[in-house]
């Protein structure tokens, strides 16, 4: 005991600080988790990064961000530094042009655990959590037919995206649903950028069936859309009416916002993974890889509508 208090009056007469890397490469741990996203900037990825912090601080985990550009290379490289740098686990939404996903495989052999969200791989294998996209665009399109339209385009998002087969899913169960035949020709994928956005337009407004309302894949998509509409003077919520995917909050500053978004709680989804990957850090190295189940949790969406732009429509 003597000794002890010998030692720590003598630290402290030499200020010295305790190297922590070290302590942590004897305890096997960083306590620093990585994050990968497409775009930083986006609102609802900033939403989630705050969730992700929020949840990692209280358990005294340090987060290392990096977005990707919706570049798979770029993904593939990010995946490498993560790894590099010894993070404890990973959280991802996936570039929207990631088509393998060999390169978070092989974390597994780095006992490196990957917990997906939102922009999720279709696998099986995998821990994730999502927003039924499928239910929330069954809520969109049905909202659409209850206001009178019948001929009503999907602007959709990549094919090598799994939220875009959900988008298109729930389009075809809303039809099916209220006994309407589902026309192929009404949903055009693009590649979410605001050229990709203005061509996909161009193409519903070029259909044989006149379009009086569409559904975008998120409110970015929205705002590309809107802008071309307006450029080619229709009137917008007269002639041709949006519903989006987000319900982000620049939405309530538009003039002419979407008559309705699909909220996706990023979050809820932000917490939600960070939460399953530390238990998953918790458990590591508790029970053989064979025997491990995986979490899948699917958040429910929910349609709200834009009760600020129906006013102002009855107003005029």
């Amino acid at each position: 005991m003597a000794t002890r208090l010998k030692v720590k009056k003598l630290a402290k007469e030499l200020n010295y600080e305790r190297n922590q890397t070290a302590i942590f490469f004897q305890q096997g741990k960083t306590y620093t988790i990585g994050v990968i996203l497409p775009e930083l900037s986006e609102a609802f990825f900033s939403a989630a990064i705050s969730a992700i912090e929020d949840t990692a601080y209280k358990r005294n985990y340090t987060v290392l961000l990096a977005q990707s550009h919706d570049d798979e290379q770029k993904e593939k490289q990010l995946v490498e530094k993560m790894k590099h740098h010894r993070v404890d686990g990973l959280l991802v939404s996936v570039s929207k042009n990631t088509s393998s996903f060999e390169h978070f495989d092989s974390l597994s052999q780095y006992n490196i655990p990957v917990v997906f969200f939102d922009r999720i791989p279709p696998k099986e294998d995998i821990h994730s959590v999502s927003c039924n996209m499928v239910t929330g665009t069954i809520e969109a399109v049905t909202y659409l037919l209850k206001k009178g339209h019948r001929a009503i385009g999907m602007i959709n998002g990549p094919d090598t995206l799994y939220a875009s087969t959900e988008r298109r899913e729930g389009y075809i169960k809303a039809m099916l649903k209220n006994r309407l035949k589902f026309d192929p020709s009404l949903v055009v994928n693009c590649d979410l950028t605001e050229i990709g956005a203005q061509n996909a337009l161009d193409q519903l407004l070029a259909n044989k069936r006149k379009v009086t309302a569409v559904v975008t894949f998120n409110d970015y998509v929205w705002l590309y859309a809107l802008n071309h509409a307006r450029k080619l003077g229709i009137r917008i919520n007269e002639e041709l009416e949006y519903v989006s995917y987000a319900n982000l909050p620049m939405t309530n500053y538009m003039s002419h916002a979407p008559l309705a978004s699909v909220e996706q709680f990023p979050y809820n989804q932000g917490q939600k993974a960070t939460e399953i990957l530390m238990d998953l850090l918790s458990s590591k190295g508790t029970e053989p890889k064979k025997s491990q189940a995986y979490y899948k949790v699917m958040i429910e969406s929910q349609l709200v509508e834009n009760l600020k732009d129906q006013r102002l429509c009855q107003q005029y």
